[in-house]
């Protein structure tokens, strides 16, 4: 009889796996593992694979694809030339995942079928070039795509049996739902702005720290060759974080962070390297326009309008600083309305239009561009408008940044 018994309590051991934790280091198994996904996915596939602006060691890099192989099936060439496909033409016809074209329900609900249907022989071959080639993903990632997701299923079934199910599905649409649906989706679709880049990214929410840091879509769609996501003082990347505590061990060191150009105290100056600085962080710049020129007018005017009128200046501060590519007929409409109804607006509206047409139109010309940079100045001084003339010295004193503040 005690030997049934015994055998029975070995069975039901077995049964519920070789490891017997509690619920808590149950859920902490999970939260452990989906956020090496996810760091796996931030730091290798995008920062390092997709937009090359981190190095990483040859050891974290097979880390890293190993582990992807285990928890998602998704080999490094198609994920980097799908995305590289979507920054190439984003919120536009061809975009693999954009809401805009597809809708938020079909990112949200079949963000993993649309990457499916991007990922073809014509687009790995036009995207994906420098990804690894090596024996071992020839032989194994690429060939034996679903053993890696089959042999993590295996193991959490090992260790904790039935539970192992639940944790290995978590698991397996963690990176469907936080990258293919919120990121691609939400990112695209519901958030707040930093920089008025030519598409529709937006910031989710500043501390979404269970994305990586990949929730700073829109800081990322402006400066996507930047190893750093986060931009304002609130701002949270985890991903940079883990950046850091790498490049301490010599294991990873970023090779660019974004906007880097800055106002040099006592310059005044229209030069190249004003120039070029400038277009070097033009969207950083078109930030600043915004917040110091068009925010205190619209402010102003909001404020000397009657009842009837304040109304028309309502939301003017936004579509004023909008880029002109994103702006619908409605808006359009709206933005002649308020450049009638203020000479001062109207000022700092063309003002606006004719220094998104240096970067638009000369950009490749170094010498036009110093001479078109130096009008604008002087328009700007001219105008009359003391927030301009303010902008202007602002805008001659950028230079060009010394290589040691690329850090």
């Amino acid at each position: 009889m005690d030997l049934v018994t015994n055998s029975l309590a070995n069975i039901d051991n077995w049964y519920w796996g070789i490891w017997h934790p509690s619920i808590f280091t149950h859920l902490l198994y999970t939260l452990v593992l989906t956020q090496i996904t996810i760091v796996s996915v931030t730091l290798y596939l995008h920062r390092h694979s997709a937009h090359r602006a981190l190095e990483l060691h040859s050891v974290l890099q097979h880390f890293f694809r190993f582990w992807l192989w285990l928890t998602t099936g998704q080999g490094t060439k198609s994920w980097t030339a799908i995305h590289r496909k979507h920054h190439a033409m984003t919120d536009i016809e061809g975009d693999p995942h954009s809401p805009v074209i597809f809708g938020i329900k079909a990112i949200l609900f079949t963000g993993v079928e649309l990457y499916r249907a991007s990922d073809t022989q014509e687009v790995r071959d036009k995207y994906g070039k420098g990804t690894p080639e090596d024996w071992i993903e020839r032989n194994l990632y690429s060939r034996f795509t679903f053993g890696g997701v089959a042999s993590m299923l295996l193991i959490n079934v090992l260790l904790f049996g039935p539970m192992g199910l639940t944790i290995w599905a978590i698991q397996m649409m963690w990176i469907p739902v936080m990258a293919a649906g919120i990121i691609n989706g939400i990112g695209h679709h519901t958030g707040y702005r930093n920089f008025e880049c030519c598409d529709s990214s937006k910031n989710v929410i500043p501390w979404a720290i269970f994305i990586g840091g990949e929730e700073l879509h829109n800081n990322h769609h402006t400066y996507p060759n930047s190893a750093k996501l986060s931009v304002k003082p609130w701002e949270f990347d985890i991903g940079w974080a883990w950046i850091k505590f790498f490049q301490f061990f010599r294991l990873a060191k970023p090779l660019s962070t974004g906007p880097i150009a800055r106002p040099v105290p006592g310059r005044s100056v229209v030069d190249i390297d004003m120039a070029w600085a400038l277009m070097n962080d033009r969207f950083a710049v078109m930030a600043n326009y915004a917040q110091k020129v068009i925010a205190p007018h619209v402010l102003d005017e909001y404020r000397l309008a009657d009842k009837a009128t304040r109304k028309l200046y309502k939301r003017a501060q936004k579509l004023l600083r909008k880029d002109e590519g994103l702006v619908d007929v409605a808006g359009r409409e709206r933005i002649i309305e308020l450049t009638k109804s203020s000479p001062i607006l109207k000022t700092i509206y063309e003002l606006k239009l004719q220094l998104l047409d240096i970067w638009a139109k000369r950009s490749g010309n170094a010498e036009e561009m110093v001479k078109a940079v130096r009008q604008w100045c002087v328009d700007a001084e001219s105008s009359g408008v003391l927030a301009l003339q303010e902008f202007s010295d602002e805008l001659k004193s950028y230079t060009l940044p010394a290589p040691s503040q690329v850090i």
